[in-house]
């Protein structure tokens, strides 16, 4: 991970960052999603980070497009129109001066903008700098390296955001191979930190759960996420139909989107079990206790938090080489070339249907993985840094 150094003496600030230091707690701004239960990957981040810099004793000022969770006292609220299947959030007229008021009212320190917000994210950087304020921002916009109309869509939108991010004070990005992509974009690589995504390993870990009695299952695999064309689950049903598991042997899939009600009608299998968006976190956490094995065909991610979380479980995880996801997972999981995604998740299955010894293998490899890369704990702290840097000085990130 990229190291943060502190700037030295005779270092200026920028006008607006007389009052702002890293020795008292930090006043932020954070831009990002909200939900009353547990999410999408967005808001988890959302909730996990905003949670985690309280408890340091920061005070975090909660700006998000949700009117009925807005309690004008550390959250607020700014309306937006949600387009193409509620993945772009078109701002409404007036939203930016909302912004700027709260900034101006609440006298924050720093903004923290998680990306993809809404069609303001373009415009957030200059109205920071005309305010003095360091603005850094968390990019989430997945990727892939392999030829697809996917990967294309996504090569699409970093070229799009990365006037914008060059002047952000930082740029958090997931993994190396995500800032190489926006280096090659022109984002200057002093302001780019690398600060993989969290999860509390401590909720988030191995214990028994009633959840595969209550299936009445010998073995589950499971998938969490967005049921859209881009996460293959189609492909995922079928490779695991295919495969004529025994009729103990479930495979759950766990999440909404565009494709769930097809897939629901396609296979009527007692074997697979569509439970739609599942957003008490307790349950979430039983299921992924209770699973052999974890399955993210996707085309596209950035580093799949949901992967994280079954890591963290002990599951056994099989995931496509997308995003940073591989990176992530390679040497504790088995990942897989989401081109050729359908017969790879066939031998994948295959292997973990027939030796269960192999899944506790796999799954006290991702456990041991998940605490000594990816804990909240060590995201959060590391954030803190990148926070530290962008209001000291903007160049002083050492690679």
């Amino acid at each position: 991970m990229a190291e943060i150094t502190t700037a030295g003496p005779g270092v200026e600030r920028a006008p607006g960052m007389e009052n702002a230091s890293p020795d008292r707690p930090l006043r932020v701004a954070w831009l990002g999603h909200k939900s009353a239960t547990i999410g999408d990957g967005l808001r988890t981040y959302s909730r996990e980070i905003t949670r985690g810099l309280r408890e340091r004793g920061h005070e975090v000022v909660f700006i998000h497009q949700e009117p009925d969770l807005a309690d004008s006292q550390e959250s607020f609220a700014v309306r937006g129109f949600p387009a193409f299947q509620r993945r772009v959030v078109l701002a409404r007229p007036g939203s930016r001066r909302r912004i700027e008021a709260l900034l101006r009212e609440h006298e924050v320190d720093l903004v923290h903008l998680s990306i993809p917000f809404s069609t303001l994210d373009f415009r957030l950087p200059l109205l920071c700098q005309s305010l003095g304020i360091p603005i850094v921002a968390t990019f989430h916009v997945p990727f892939a390296r392999q030829r697809s109309i996917w990967a294309a869509m996504a090569a699409g939108l970093y070229r799009l955001y990365a006037p914008s991010l060059a002047g952000c004070e930082r740029v958090v990005v997931l993994g190396e191979q995500q800032k190489r992509l926006l280096l090659a974009l022109g984002v200057p690589a002093g302001r780019i930190a690398v600060l993989p995504n969290g999860v509390d390993v401590e909720r988030y870990s191995p214990a028994p759960s009633p959840f595969r009695a209550e299936l009445g299952a010998d073995r589950i695999f499971t998938y969490i996420g967005r049921i859209d064309p881009e996460k293959q689950v189609d492909a995922l049903v079928r490779a695991f139909l295919a495969e004529s598991p025994p009729m103990t042997c479930r495979l759950v899939i766990v999440g909404s989107g565009v494709e769930l009600a097809r897939l629901r009608a396609r296979h009527r299998d007692q074997r697979v079990v569509f439970l739609g968006a599942v957003l008490d976190e307790a349950r979430r956490i039983a299921i992924l206790r209770a699973s052999d094995a974890f399955f993210q065909p996707s085309r596209v991610e950035a580093l799949s938090i949901a992967m994280l979380e079954a890591m963290a479980c002990g599951t056994a995880v099989v995931a496509t080489d997308v995003g940073d996801d591989g990176v992530a997972l390679g040497g504790a999981g088995i990942v897989i070339d989401p081109a050729r995604a359908e017969g790879e998740l066939r031998m994948a299955i295959r292997s973990l249907i027939d030796s269960p010894a192999l899944c506790q293998e796999l799954g006290g490899l991702a456990r041991q993985r998940a605490v000594e890369r990816f804990s909240i704990e060590d995201n959060i702290a590391g954030l803190v840094r990148v926070y530290e840097a962008a209001l000291r000085a903007p160049e002083e990130l050492v690679a």
